[in-house]
């Protein structure tokens, strides 16, 4: 399925929230991998806010680090990147549900502050660009206001 779309028939409007039900229809990772439990604001093929609720009862807190827990920052990333699959999932409409995205670059990733158990992470992702089946984003992952993570990222979207 080729992926390309029309940009005339892309609407620029403001989506409603997607919850997790809606999550899991839409993209293929499944718990402990899958890292956004909600988008509460998504403009179609421009940008999106995705939450993740930190808890201290995800497997990764068992080994980084028992005594003082800190969400490993490659999976904040990964979490950036999710919420970035779902807005390309919306954009694109209910046919590409289910879509593998396969990362293509990772660039100026920076992290500024530890993300703990009981931290809501927003993450925020707006397009850069967009060719065919490859997306650029930059990302923010924010705690209480501060960034806690920031990155440019490139995804390739394909079939299974």
């Amino acid at each position: 399925m080729n992926m390309q779309t029309d940009k005339t028939s892309i609407a620029t409007t403001t989506a409603t929230a997607v919850d997790i039900r809606r999550i899991l229809q839409m993209i293929p990772h499944r718990y402990p991998m899958l890292m956004v439990d909600r988008v509460v604001d998504m403009h179609l093929d421009a940008r999106a806010v995705g939450i993740k609720n930190v808890s201290i009862n995800e497997p990764f807190f068992q080994g980084h680090f028992p005594s003082e827990p800190v969400m490993p920052g490659v999976l904040i990333v990964e979490a950036m990147a999710q919420t970035a699959a779902v807005l390309v999932v919306s954009t694109f409409g209910s046919h590409s549900e289910g879509k593998l995205v396969y990362f293509m670059s990772i660039d100026g990733v920076r992290f500024r502050r530890p993300v703990v158990p009981g931290d809501r992470l927003e993450l925020h992702v707006t397009k850069v660009q967009s060719r065919a089946n490859v997306w650029k984003f930059a990302g923010k992952a924010i705690v209480e206001g501060k960034v806690a993570a920031e990155a440019t990222f490139a995804a390739m979207i394909r079939d299974r």
